[in-house]
């Protein structure tokens, strides 16, 4: 199993009012509480509010297709509008274009995402705040596509909180280490 690790910019949250750096790039994010490195949720079955897996995986596809219609055009609103309140009030269309620039720039096609089943790094649970947190990967090559996703609900419609989505690099061996 990838581990997907998050990294917030220095001196921040795990979510701060606008970015949070994955896998080198940065996620759009509405203003939260949890803290930088956010607990993994502990395998649940069945846990209150978590949505049945269809729903999740209509949840994770959307973003996903919203995402790579955004980088193919360059027009960020509706992937804006898609947001709670919250996301959309600290993302602009532009700030979204900046955050996900160097997606764009490696012509990461994210249609691919929406072709197959995604992985999960660990079962979707509801976290801090409330929030629906979803994270894993779509198993594709060259590389494998990461996602880290919070939803938010709003009036029983789960909207976009956070949004991270990155390739995945593997790991590289440290030099000097040895295998016992």
């Amino acid at each position: 199993m990838v581990s997907l690790r998050l990294q917030a910019k220095a001196g921040s949250g795990f979510v701060t009012p606008a970015r949070l750096f994955l896998a080198g790039c940065l996620l759009a994010a509405a203003a939260s509480p949890l803290s930088a490195q956010a607990p993994v949720p502990t395998p649940v079955a069945n846990q209150a509010g978590v949505p049945d897996p269809i729903v999740i995986n209509k949840l994770v596809w959307s973003a996903m297709a919203a995402l790579d219609q955004a980088n193919q055009t360059g027009n960020y609103s509706v992937l804006r509008d898609l947001g709670a309140p919250s996301f959309q009030t600290n993302n602009s269309a532009a700030t979204l274009g900046g955050i996900f620039q160097a997606l764009r720039n490696q012509q990461v096609d994210l249609g691919y995402t929406l072709v197959v089943g995604p992985t999960f790094q660990f079962p979707p649970a509801i976290v801090q705040g409330g929030l629906l947190r979803v994270r894993g990967s779509f198993p594709l090559r060259p590389a494998p596509i990461g996602f880290d996703l919070l939803f938010q609900n709003i009036s029983g419609q789960w909207r976009i909180f956070g949004i991270a989505v990155a390739p995945i690099v593997p790991a590289t061996p440290q030099s000097g280490s040895t295998r016992r």
